[in-house]
């Protein structure tokens, strides 16, 4: 990964190696950076990706599976159909068997 010193950097730069057809969150994005109170500046960051369609935002969710960044792509549903188009079920904007499609970057990258 970049050695950038950015925060908002290194968030994206976790979020671009997320697997297809995996989501994660948040907090686990924030754990990972070793800056566990700041999933909502995890949140920003990815609020940020709009001019950077190489960073799968849409993998990233809240820590129960809820598309709550999904007012960020646009279109009315353009967060679900990209997770769907993966494979992942959604319904009622949540991740249907969440903990089997989630990545987590704690375990997967250290």
């Amino acid at each position: 990964m970049d050695k950038s010193d950015n925060f908002f950097d290194k968030v994206h730069e976790v979020a671009k190696v997320i697997p297809y057809g995996r989501v994660t969150s948040y907090g686990a994005i924030a754990r990972y950076l070793s800056a566990p109170r700041s999933a909502r500046m995890v949140g920003w960051a990815m609020n940020n990706t709009n001019q950077h369609p190489d960073i799968p935002a849409h993998r990233v969710v809240n820590r129960v599976g809820l598309l709550t960044g999904k007012h960020h792509f646009q279109g009315t549903h353009l967060m679900q159909q990209l997770l769907e188009s993966e494979g992942i079920r959604v319904k009622d904007l949540q991740i249907q068997d969440f903990k089997k499609v989630f990545w987590d970057p704690n375990l997967e990258l250290k």
